[in-house]
């Protein structure tokens, strides 16, 4: 089964669930900021894709932060943040045992779900 976490009212994760409702794959949508995510999952995220790829380093909640926070920003660190602040985190993740896909490309996703 497929999960596709991301916050509701975030236009790419809207995109994304009308892609996949249009194309009639189901899935099940967990919102981070209502079903929370744990340390396991970003960790599990970070060894797939990168923690690099899950940071959103281009969000308003980025810019936010100090910058003595984002200098040296390591795999730990960014997960902290990211538990924290799940706005820091790029949306949609997809997420099946087969693979993980970060952020939303009709492509990717077609390419991914044959």
């Amino acid at each position: 089964m497929l999960t596709i976490y991301g916050i509701p009212n975030c236009d790419t994760c809207r995109k994304a669930r009308k892609w996949l409702d249009q194309k009639s794959v189901q899935y099940r949508f967990h919102d981070l900021r209502v079903d929370g995510l744990d340390v396991e999952t970003l960790t599990r995220w970070a060894d797939r894709a990168g923690w690099q790829e899950l940071l959103n380093t281009r969000s308003r909640t980025w810019r936010k932060i100090p910058q003595s926070d984002r200098e040296d920003i390591s795999m730990g660190s960014a997960i902290s943040l990211m538990l924290v602040q799940p706005t820091l985190i790029k949306r949609p993740v997809l997420e099946c045992e087969a693979f993980i896909a970060i952020g939303f490309s009709p492509e990717q996703y077609a390419e991914l779900i044959k």
